[in-house]
């Protein structure tokens, strides 16, 4: 789900809640490590975001949040902030050429730049979070 969050919006606090938990206590952050990412460039995204993200010469930016039962990805255009909400169970990971995040038949494309080389250790603890969550013992090594 996208919602606009440029402003407090109630409905966003629940939906998300909800569905991906609430966000870490200042302690759980502090032991298990970073809960967000850096500041990501993004390249491409499908479709639905065409209302969000509009094409303008300036950048796109992008940064992901980790909750306990997923992941919220912060997108900016100009003044306006919106929220993409995505549980584990839907959250599909491209690391490719460029780095994409794919959820009920949406994407965002990411930049692999020096914002992205920072972020990696966030994208692995986000991936190990997810298989942590989905109990998926056959991605051990």
């Amino acid at each position: 789900m996208i919602f606009n969050t440029s402003y407090t919006n109630k409905e966003f606090d629940q939906e998300t809640d909800s569905l991906v938990g609430p966000a870490f206590a200042l302690i759980q952050k502090l032991i298990n490590g970073p809960k967000g990412s850096n500041r990501l460039i993004i390249d491409g995204f499908s479709p639905k975001f065409h209302a969000q993200i509009k094409n303008t010469s300036s950048l796109n930016y992008a940064n992901i949040e980790l909750r306990p039962k997923g992941i919220i990805v912060h997108l900016t255009q100009n003044l306006e902030r919106f929220a993409w909400v995505i549980p584990f169970y839907r959250l599909v990971i491209y690391n490719n050429a460029t780095f994409s995040i794919h959820s009920d038949g949406q994407f965002l494309q990411l930049r692999k730049d020096k914002h992205y080389r920072s972020a990696k250790r966030f994208i692995e603890h986000m991936a190990q979070a997810k298989i942590d969550f989905l109990n998926l013992d056959y991605y051990q090594g």
